[in-house]
Formats: C-alpha cells, structure tokens, sequence
C-alpha cells in the first residue's frame, strides 16, 4: 500500500504523514505542498510540470473530503489527448484507487487534496 492513511487533512504516505495536498507516484512524493491557483479548482497548469515530468498512464484526483475541488474541462481535454485514463474522486475513494491501480501500474500519479 502507497498511500497509507487518509483521514480529513492528514495523509500517510511511505510512513511520513502530510498536512498540506501532495503529489505522488508509487515511488515517492513528488510534491510535499501541492498549490493551485485556486484552492477548489484543478487547473491544467496546476498539474502541468508533473504530468510532463513523471508521464503517467493514469491520473487520480483526490478532490478533498466532501469532493468540493474541481477539476477543470481543459485538465480532462489535455489528459484525453495524451490517452491518459482520470479519475476524480472524494479523496478517501481517490486513495483506495491509486493504491489498487499502483499495485498493478507503476505509471500513475495521484494529485490528493486533503481538506474541504
């Protein structure tokens, strides 16, 4: 299992807990204080740089505890073009998906936010 615990603002991952939004792949977090430009939205340059960098198959959205975050159509759009499968989910549903889909796909990224 990746993602350890999730509980409403905190998360463990690999035995470190986080209070702020990460980024992470199987391997590690990629991003500690993951920051959007707006708090409840996803933009594409939001995510950009990691889907560039890390080059994922699938992307996970963990969007907050009641689900409040949005991710935006030109996050969906980019991601389609590129194949690239999304999900976008309460975060505690968000977190049991990326640990069942990493134990199989090493090529995934999960973007968490941890509050709202």
């Amino acid at each position: 299992m990746i993602v350890e615990e999730y509980s409403f603002g905190k998360i463990r991952v690999h035995g470190k807990t986080y209070t702020n939004d990460v980024i992470v792949t199987p391997e590690k977090v990629v991003c500690e204080k993951w920051w959007r430009k707006e708090g409840h939205k996803v933009f594409l340059e939001d995510i950009k740089q990691f889907l560039l960098e890390y080059s994922p198959r699938i992307v996970v959205f963990g969007t907050g505890y009641h689900g409040l975050v949005k991710v935006q159509r030109e996050v969906y759009s980019f991601l389609e073009e590129k194949g690239i499968e999304i999900y976008a989910l309460p975060t505690r549903d968000a977190v049991r998906l990326f640990n069942e889909i990493a134990t199989r796909e090493k090529s995934i990224l999960g973007a968490f936010h941890l509050t709202c």
